[in-house]
């Protein structure tokens, strides 16, 4: 019963995690708030896939106002009957929440690849994915740090957004699987008690 209460509720989450993950993955292009490593196309591969602005962003922001309005009374009566039309709503609900899982798995995909690669920074040998060969293991490394020169501190700024990104990402996926198994509940649940009350009859 808190499964299916707690549904109706799962969609208006999504809107803040979806536009943070706009915000973030924003950033992600302006190191140290500079816009000439954009403009000049000093940025790593990942952020082109636009993981963040895109699929956890406007995407997942789609689709939770889909889902809030088939929530809402406003949706139209598809149906004759009233069964017909809450199944045929959970249905659509359903899609759009696997969506969502898709989407927002999308996003923590490419963030977590980003966050193994490691940035794209100015050191010794020229601009270069410094860090691509060490598997993550840059990411406990804090002296191999140093190595990037330029944009400063680019290792922080590129860890810190992109586990947020992959945070707010994992928790998309998260609201988006529990909003599938609320409504895979209700539809099953009402058509089961649909079948008991024409048994009886």
């Amino acid at each position: 019963m808190g499964l299916e209460t707690c549904g109706n509720c799962l969609s208006c989450l999504l809107i803040p995690l979806a536009l943070w993950s706009i915000v973030v993955n924003i950033l992600l292009y302006f190191p140290n708030g500079k816009t000439s490593y954009a403009a000049s196309y000093q940025l790593p591969n990942h952020v082109w896939y636009f993981e963040g602005i895109c699929f956890s962003g406007v995407m997942i922001l789609l689709l939770a106002v889909i889902l809030i309005t088939l929530e809402s009374n406003l949706f139209y009566r598809c149906c004759q009957s009233e069964s017909c039309n809450k199944t045929y709503r959970s249905f659509i609900s359903i899609v759009l929440a696997v969506l969502g899982i898709a989407f927002s798995g999308y996003s923590s995909i490419v963030s977590a690849v980003g966050l193994f690669q490691g940035p794209f920074c100015n050191s010794s040998t020229g601009w270069d994915y410094i860090f691509r060969d060490t598997a993550g293991g840059y990411l406990t490394n804090y002296s191999a740090w140093s190595q990037c020169t330029e944009p400063a501190n680019i290792v922080e700024w590129n860890i810190i957004l992109l586990s947020i990104l992959i945070a707010l990402s994992g928790l998309q996926m998260i609201i988006c699987f529990l909003k599938v198994a609320a409504e895979l509940k209700r539809t099953l649940c009402g058509t089961y008690s649909v079948f008991v009350q024409a048994g009886i009859i």
